[in-house]
């Protein structure tokens, strides 16, 4: 898997594309889990992927393709498994920089994974909230039962 990244870092280099560092790592990070996906799933029923970057001029595309006609799942996997979280982490990466993702079927009956990336981060927005804000709480009311002084 460390080729494939390697590839798109040098070409991305060679090509002098003005990615922000947060995307580029972001997008290698993606090249490797898709790839390994496809190594390690699709390998019996296609012993060949292809990976293809497109270069735009905002934004990045990268694409890994398999022959399998399996559709992936992005699965949340529990914290004590070792693997399973690949396609939920290039979601999840590719949302948070405002691109999209998705998987389509081939001509061949196979499969394209792909990402779009912007070359830049989102501005950034007012901070997020981490909780709801509550409203105030009103004064209790007086308690019926207590005996009325004289």
């Amino acid at each position: 898997m460390p080729q494939a990244r390697h590839a798109v870092r040098e070409l991305l280099d060679d090509q002098q594309v003005p990615v922000a560092p947060a995307i580029l790592d972001g997008l290698l990070l993606i090249v490797s889990e898709l790839v390994t996906n496809a190594v390690q799933h699709a390998a019996l029923l296609s012993p060949e992927i292809a990976v293809q970057l497109t270069i735009g001029a905002d934004r990045l595309r990268v694409a890994v393709e398999d022959s399998h006609p399996c559709r992936p799942k992005a699965l949340e996997a529990d914290e004590d498994d070792v693997g399973g979280r690949g396609l939920w982490l290039v979601k999840v990466i590719t949302a948070e920089v405002g691109g999209t993702c998705d998987v389509v079927h081939t001509a061949d009956g196979g499969k394209a994974i792909w990402a779009e990336l912007p070359l830049s981060p989102l501005p950034a927005g007012p901070p997020r909230p981490t909780s709801p804000p509550t409203a105030p709480s009103a004064p209790a009311p007086p308690d019926a039962r207590r005996p009325a002084r004289s």
